[in-house]
């Protein structure tokens, strides 16, 4: 269907960001409403959430990352990357929406704004039981979550799988799925957490305050590090002796941050038995229907902390980045 709306001459609100910094650097400005490619779904925007993607972006930090979004200043100057809202127009190649449908996506950039276009394979359909707030919670911590799970722990029914940061946006959403695979939970988190991700499904939790897991002696046949906190060698000691570590985040500096904990498990993994798995989380269509079943079964509800409005979200990033967010933070438009 033909786009029957936003021309590049319209304007809306945005949170832009011309330089890297701190949340200073988020501003709410007028800028056009972006014009649509064939193959593109533009997207009025009804909610958008944080991640941690839209403070690497505003910080510029680790350096290494300017390489792929911009040396001196970020290429795309509209931050965020999930939204929940209305179909508004499609371009000239889209066959599978139509104005007015309600749905969900993963964009490049752009979605703390008041329109945000994506490519018609990163659009699905929104859960129907999910409201516009809670569906925006989902596209990039769901999927990171599922295919962490799923495709790179590769989680049977009746294994024991750790989530080491079990309360932030993406543990939140890696405790329901693991259960929904069948697993025996071990959630780790603050002792002021353990209430929520025992709502959400798992069987044991561990305060990170009080314990070191890694000191444990029983073995877990998939630990889901989404922290950085441990060396390899403790998180390894954790495992079975064929069991799966799967890497989703790391400590490091300001230069390469992680880089150099994921090179260390890449050369370690074929010379151990365990499964040293560092996976790169692909966007599409596929993940976002698997969690929108999920989701509509039940299996899964996304976590809401806060909610905050568009002229706001410097303070809802400075949020999620000072405060270690319970679940995910929302922005509504």
């Amino acid at each position: 269907m033909p786009a029957t709306t936003a021309s590049h001459t319209r304007t809306m609100k945005a949170i832009v960001q011309r330089e890297y910094g701190t949340f200073d650097a988020l501003r709410l400005e007028a800028v056009e409403v972006p014009r649509i490619a064939p193959d593109e779904v533009l997207i009025r925007v009804r909610a958008a959430s944080v991640n941690h993607a839209d403070w690497v972006m505003t910080s510029g930090r680790p350096l290494i990352g300017r390489l792929a979004f911009g040396l001196f200043r970020p290429r795309q100057a509209v931050r965020g990357r999930d939204v929940a809202g209305t179909v508004e127009a499609v371009g000239a190649s889209v066959t599978r929406f139509v104005p007015g449908d309600e749905v969900f996506a993963e964009v490049d950039s752009g979605s703390f704004a008041e329109y945000a276009l994506a490519s018609e394979r990163l659009v699905s359909t929104k859960p129907v039981n999910l409201d516009f707030v809670s569906a925006a919670t989902v596209p990039l911590a769901g999927r990171t979550a599922l295919q962490g799970l799923r495709d790179a722990g590769r989680v049977l029914p009746g294994q024991r799988v750790l989530v080491n940061g079990a309360s932030g946006g993406v543990g939140t959403f890696a405790v329901q799925i693991a259960k929904a695979l069948g697993a025996e939970v071990t959630a780790v988190c603050s002792a002021r957490n353990s209430a929520l991700v025992r709502s959400l499904g798992a069987d044991h939790v561990v305060d990170y305050a009080r314990e070191d897991f890694t000191l444990r002696t029983a073995g877990y046949d998939v630990i889901f590090d989404l922290i950085g906190n441990h060396s390899l060698t403790a998180l390894r000691r954790s495992l079975t002796p064929g069991g799966t570590l799967v890497l989703s985040s790391g400590t490091g500096g300001r230069v390469f941050g992680p880089m150099g904990r994921i090179l260390r498990a890449l050369l370690l993994s074929p010379f151990v038995g365990q499964n040293l798995r560092i996976f790169a989380p692909t966007r599409g269509a596929e993940s976002l229907a698997a969690l929108r079943e999920l989701i509509e079964s039940g299996a899964v509800t996304p976590a809401v902390d806060r909610v905050y409005p568009l002229a706001d979200a410097a303070g809802a990033v400075r949020y999620f980045v000072e405060e270690h967010a319970r679940g995910k933070i929302v922005i509504t438009v």
